[in-house]
Parts: C-alpha cells; sequence; structure tokens
C-alpha cells in the first residue's frame, strides 16, 4: 500500500513540473538537446573533405620534386645535327658532352635564337650574346663610330663566319664595319688584329672597310675612304 502510493506520488511531481513548462521552452530544449548530438552525416562530409585536400597536396608535393629533379639533372649530351651523316658521326670524338663552344660549332646558323635572355633595345636585332643596329642613314666613318658609342656600342666587330653571314642576310645595303687600317695592321674597334676576312674581288682603296649586303658573304668586304658617308652598324 505504501509502495503504490509514492509510485503515484511521483509520477504526479513529474506530471506536474512537466506541465509548468510552456510549449516554447520545450521546445527549446528539445533543440538544445538536438545541437548537442554530433551528426554523423557531417562527421563522414568532413573526414572525406579532409582526405582530398591531403591527396591534392602530396600530388603537387610529388610534382614539384619531379621538376625539380629534372632541371638540376638537364641533359648534357649535343643533339644532332639535321644531315648528319655516318661518316661524321664516327669521325666525331668519343666525348660527346656539350659546351658551348661545340654547340655553337654543331649550330652556328640556330645562335640567334638560342641565345641569352638579355633584352636588346628597340630597333636592334639579337644574334647570339650581342645586339645589333643597322642604320637607315648615312654618315661618315668617325660620326658612325660616334654615334655608337653614343647607345653604347660600337662599331660591328665580325669575329666569326656565323655573324659575317647572319648580317649579310639582314641587311640590304653597304654598312661602315669596327674594322680599320692602322699603319699597315688592320685592327678591330675591340683593339684585336684581323684574323679571317672576306675581301671582295677587284682593287679598292681605302683605309676603312663597308660590308655590303647585297654581294655573297664570303666575298663583300670593300676598302674605302673614311670620309665617305653611308650606313653603319653599331654592336651592344
Amino acid at each position: 500500500m505504501y509502495i503504490k502510493f509514492c509510485r503515484i506520488y511521483g509520477q504526479d511531481k513529474k506530471d506536474g513540473a512537466g506541465e509548468k513548462l510552456s510549449p516554447e521552452s520545450k521546445l527549446s530544449v528539445e533543440l538544445q538537446e538536438e545541437k548537442g548530438k554530433p551528426t554523423e552525416g557531417n562527421s563522414r562530409l568532413y573526414r572525406a573533405a579532409c582526405l582530398f585536400l591531403t591527396i591534392i597536396c602530396l600530388v603537387l608535393l610529388l610534382v614539384v620534386i619531379i621538376l625539380s629533379v629534372k632541371l638540376q639533372t638537364g641533359s648534357t649530351i649535343c643533339p644532332e645535327r639535321e644531315g648528319t651523316t655516318a661518316d661524321e658521326r664516327r669521325s666525331r670524338p668519343s666525348d660527346s658532352t656539350c659546351s658551348h663552344e661545340k654547340c655553337e660549332g654543331l649550330f652556328p646558323e640556330m645562335q640567334p635564337q638560342h641565345a641569352s635572355c638579355r633584352q636588346c633595345p628597340r630597333g636592334w636585332l639579337r644574334y647570339g650574346p650581342s645586339c645589333f643596329y643597322l642604320s637607315n642613314f648615312r654618315l661618315s666613318r668617325e660620326e658612325s663610330r660616334r654615334n655608337c658609342s653614343f647607345s653604347g656600342g660600337s662599331l660591328a666587330v665580325i669575329t666569326n663566319r656565323g655573324l659575317q653571314y647572319y648580317l649579310t642576310k639582314v641587311g640590304k645595303l653597304s654598312y661602315w664595319i669596327g674594322l680599320r687600317q692602322i699603319a699597315t695592321t688592320w685592327t678591330w674597334e675591340d683593339k684585336t688584329e684581323l684574323a679571317e676576312s672576306y675581301w671582295a674581288d677587284g682593287g679598292s682603296t681605302g683605309d676603312c672597310v663597308s660590308l655590303s649586303s647585297d654581294k655573297p658573304a664570303e666575298k663583300n668586304w670593300r676598302k674605302v675612304t673614311c670620309g665617305v658617308s653611308t650606313y653603319f652598324i653599331c654592336q651592344l
């Protein structure tokens, strides 16, 4: 009898407490209980996103490592020139390690396209490590030299066959170059003596030299009196 009374009294007390809460309060309590419970779907989504981003980071890191290794261990073997015969391959030295001098010899005509990243002034042409300016107005040899010096350069110094052929190809006129006879010695603007020449056939007189680009590159240098006005080539 006593046990039954306690149970009824306890139940009535709980019901009374529940009745004291308004409907809005009950709803607020239920929402707070729901917030406290972790959502299993959201947890899976977060884990999947973290895994995806981790994989992307690892892939990018791997790509960076591979590119770094390739840049540091680039090939040093000189490529074959087009038209290389079997006899030329057999006569080539066994040491095929590439160097600047060897590649210049193999590909002289490609030097302007594969030069350094130096930027030439507007209107100048790049060949190898140098820039060249072909004038469109005429001056005497001394005036031409001063004009080139004012630009920070000098009259062109032709020290190899590739440059001789290149300037002949891009030019259309006769140009002063940086070669002059001092006493009995032909000397370039950089004070070096003439080693390889491309004199035109026929007699000509004068202590200065012009390059006639309308003539074959093998023979288009002419001796000219230094006071004559003609076009000129500057070199930086």
